[in-house]
C-alpha cells in the first residue's frame, strides 16, 4: 500500500506541529516529508536548527512564541529540545538527554557532515570540545520543570507531566534514555524500531500517538470496544499468535473507537497478567499501550462493545453493550468485523 493511502486528513488539520530534528539533520530530512504526507491537511514546521545548542534553543523558543504550535515532536538530539519547550503538548521520539556523551562515545568530535539538504547550503560542521559543553549544559536544563514522579502518589502529575510522551525504540543502539525519562514522566512507551525513524514507526508508532493526544485535546466523544485476548486476539492453542488479521483490525478499529484489551487470569497467576501487558506491547505497540485490563468479570466493565469468542464464560449476557461473538455468524473472522464495523462508521 502506497504511504499516501495512509493519509489522515481529518487528523490535526488546520493546525501546527514544530518538528525538531536530530543531529546533524534538518527540516528537509525524510521524517518531515513523511508527516506531510500522512497528516496533508497539517501544517508542519520544520526549522533547519543551528549547530551552536544555545542558539538553536533562542530559535525554537522564539519559533513557539511567533506559531503557538499545537504539538511538538522532537527525535533524538531534537527530543532533547523539544523537552524544555514547556507549554506544549510534546513528543520525544528516541531523546538524546545526553548528547555530548552520545557523541563521544561514538566518535563525534572533527568535522560532521549533514545527512540532509539545508536552506543555507552548509553541507558540514566542526565538532569541537567546546561545542560538546555546550551541549551538556544545555541538555543539564531537561526536567527543570517536570517534577520527579511520586511512586507514592502515582495519580498526582503536574501539569507538565501530562504533556509529554515518549517512545522508544526497542531496537535503539545509539541512545537509552527510557529510564531517565521515565524517573519524571509517567507517559514512556516502547516501540518497534531503531534509533532512526522510517515510515513503519511513523505509521505504527507516532502516528497513533499523535492520534491519542489529540482526541484528548478535541474532547470528541468515542465509542469504546473491549476485545477479549485469548482466542480472540491471540491463539492460545498455537502458543499465543495473533489471531489471523487481528493485529490490523485493531490498529484500524483504533482510528475511529477507543479499544481496549481485555484479558483474563486465574487470581492465583499474577505472573499471567503482566503477560497480558507483555503480549500487546510485543504484537500491538503503541496503539495498545495502557489500553490493559485483566478482568474475569468483563460483564463488569463499562463499554459500547465487546467482542469475544466466549462471551457464556465471563457472564457477557448481562453486559450492558452490544456483544460481538468472534467466531461464530456473522463474525466468522476479524475481516467480518472490520466490515461490520466500518459501516457504523465510529457510532
Amino acid at each position: 500500500m502506497e504511504l499516501f493511502e495512509q493519509a489522515q486528513p481529518d487528523l490535526m488539520a488546520g493546525k501546527k506541529i514544530l518538528y525538531v530534528h536530530g543531529f546533524a539533520s534538518s527540516g528537509q530530512s525524510g521524517t518531515v516529508k513523511t508527516l506531510r504526507i500522512l497528516l496533508p491537511q497539517a501544517e508542519v514546521l520544520a526549522p533547519d536548527l543551528p549547530v551552536d545548542p544555545f542558539a538553536a534553543m533562542d530559535l525554537l523558543q522564539e519559533l513557539c512564541a511567533q506559531q503557538s504550535p499545537d504539538l511538538v515532536i522532537g527525535t533524538s538530539m531534537g527530543g532533547m529540545y523539544a523537552e524544555q519547550l514547556t507549554g506544549y503538548d510534546r513528543i520525544l521520539v528516541n531523546p538524546a538527554f545526553q548528547l555530548a556523551d552520545t557523541l563521544l562515545k561514538n566518535n563525534g568530535l572533527g568535522r560532521q557532515e549533514f545527512h540532509n539538504p539545508r536552506a543555507d547550503g552548509q553541507t558540514s560542521f566542526l565538532v569541537t570540545k567546546g561545542l560538546l559543553e555546550a551541549f551538556r549544559e544545555v541538555s543539564a536544563r531537561c526536567f527543570a520543570h517536570s517534577g520527579d514522579l511520586d511512586p507514592a502518589r502515582p495519580g498526582t502529575l503536574t501539569p507538565e507531566q501530562r504533556r509529554v510522551w515518549g517512545l522508544f525504540g526497542t531496537r535503539d543502539t545509539l541512545v537509552d534514555g527510557f529510564d531517565l525519562f521515565s524517573a519524571h514522566y509517567p507517559q514512556a512507551i516502547r516501540f518497534d524500531g531503531e534509533h532512526y525513524l522510517n515510515d513503519h514507526a511513523l505509521l505504527h508508532a507516532v502516528l497513533p500517538l499523535v492520534r491519542r493526544i489529540w482526541n484528548v485535546r478535541e474532547g470528541k466523544p468515542r465509542k469504546t470496544i473491549l476485545i477479549g485476548l485469548e482466542d480472540t486476539l491471540a491463539d492460545v492453542r498455537h502458543g499465543m499468535q495473533p489471531e489471523n488479521s487481528a493485529v490490523k483490525a485493531f490498529n484500524r478499529l483504533s482510528v475511529d473507537y477507543d479499544l481496549y484489551i481485555l484479558a483474563s487470569a486465574p487470581y492465583n497467576r499474577p505472573d499471567l497478567w503482566s503477560e497480558a501487558v507483555q503480549w500487546a506491547g510485543a504484537h500491538i505497540g503503541v496503539p495498545a499501550w495502557d489500553r490493559v485490563i485483566v478482568c474475569n468479570r468483563k460483564d463488569l466493565i463499562l463499554g459500547d462493545y465487546v467482542i469475544d469468542r466466549y462471551p457464556d464464560r465471563f457472564s457477557l449476557e448481562t453486559f450492558m453493550g452490544t456483544v460481538v461473538a468472534y467466531g461464530t455468524e456473522p463474525f466468522k473472522t476479524w475481516e467480518d468485523i472490520l466490515t461490520f464495523f466500518e459501516r457504523l462508521g465510529g457510532q
